[in-house]
């Protein structure tokens, strides 16, 4: 319901920014570039644009909004003092971490239909793998949430962990165009995974290593939300 009052302003930013990348990107450099991967640039960008686009809308839902439910406006207390506990909480939490990040998708998918960028119905496939993004990246936010003093804490977690994710995880380039040890480390990192399975589904082409993927990323999940449980749990309940 607080939500619905500032969706327009919502959806803008979740909305402009990934558009601006696939148009100044897309068809900018894309123009130079031409195809990377077998696949114009402005579909490949699209591809990796729709997974960044999910981590970082379920990543600042998870920080910046629960913080504020979290402490400033106290409404973890008040929900807590009915029957449901931590647990509860946080798990509607992620789920609301990852609907934002689905509609975020969504949005970005449409922009590359119209731009041209994918066609045919396999690419409507990525929608619960997006979910699933954003499942992913809300569990180690809510960590940070749960730790964080103040809202600046959360600089930490964009500048040494999505930053360099954005970057180097094969949103701009293929990481096999990275020096092989970094291409080790990058695959130790959840939006590699979360790229190496939308983009063949966003592109029309052939899936290889479903599961491993998914299980990357439903280990941070997981992981992600047992910690918070219990780090909020001890914040909270002292």
């Amino acid at each position: 319901m607080v939500w619905r009052k500032l969706m327009f302003a919502s959806i803008t930013i979740n909305f402009g920014e990934p558009f601006l990348y696939l148009l100044g990107l897309g068809f900018g450099l894309g123009f130079f570039i031409g195809e990377m991967a077998g696949m114009p640039y402005l579909t490949f960008l699209a591809t990796g644009i729709i997974a960044a686009s999910a981590m970082q809308t379920a990543t600042f839902e998870a920080m910046y909004s629960v913080f504020t439910r979290m402490v400033p406006q106290n409404t973890f207390e008040s929900q807590l003092a009915t029957p449901l506990e931590v647990d509860d909480v946080l798990a509607g939490e992620m789920l609301w971490c990852a609907s934002k990040a689905t509609l975020s998708g969504v949005a970005i998918l449409t922009v590359a239909y119209l731009l041209g960028a994918v066609e045919g119905l396999q690419p409507l496939l990525v929608i619960p793998v997006v979910f699933v993004i954003g499942l992913c990246f809300a569990g180690p936010a809510l960590i940070m949430t749960a730790l964080s003093p103040n809202y600046d804490f959360f600089v930490y977690y964009q500048t040494l962990a999505l930053t360099p994710m954005f970057l180097m995880c094969g949103v701009f380039y293929p990481i096999d165009t990275l020096p092989e040890i970094m291409q080790g480390v990058v695959q130790l990192l959840p939006l590699t995974h979360a790229v190496a399975l939308v983009r063949p589904l966003v592109a029309g082409l052939e899936v290889s290593g479903v599961w491993l993927h998914l299980a990357v990323m439903a280990a941070y999940a997981v992981v992600g939300y047992y910690v918070a449980v219990v780090l909020v749990r001890k914040r909270l309940l002292k």
